[in-house]
């Protein structure tokens, strides 16, 4: 797992380990990023399925119910298929943007 920060925005990409121990990795360093948006890039891993997907949708509940964003970035899956409620997108400057609109959003109050 490799961290790093841009602005208020931290960048964790998934190298060789698998979804649950990634996840695990996640909770534990949580704590240090609960305020800034979190985008998990998993663009180096060969296989994904949706239920590698699902298993973020928990920390990705908690951390936008805080008011913060959480988008996972990969062009492995069928985007189609990924639940509303878990933020996927296919590249980093498509999370940048997801976030820099929620950002807005919140701003104006939404």
């Amino acid at each position: 797992m490799i961290i790093d920060q841009d602005g208020n925005i931290v960048i964790i990409t998934q190298e060789k380990s698998t979804i649950v121990e990634l996840i695990k990795k996640l909770e534990v360093v949580y704590p240090k990023y609960k305020n800034d948006n979190i985008i998990v890039s998993l663009s180096t891993l060969k296989q994904l399925q949706l239920e590698d997907i699902i298993e973020f949708l928990s920390i990705s509940n908690n951390h936008r119910g805080a008011k913060h964003s959480f988008v996972i970035v990969t062009n492995k899956i069928n985007l189609d298929i990924v639940p509303d409620e878990i933020l996927v997108v296919p590249t980093i400057q498509e999370a940048y943007d997801i976030i820099e609109m929620e950002e807005m959003e919140r701003d104006l109050g939404f």
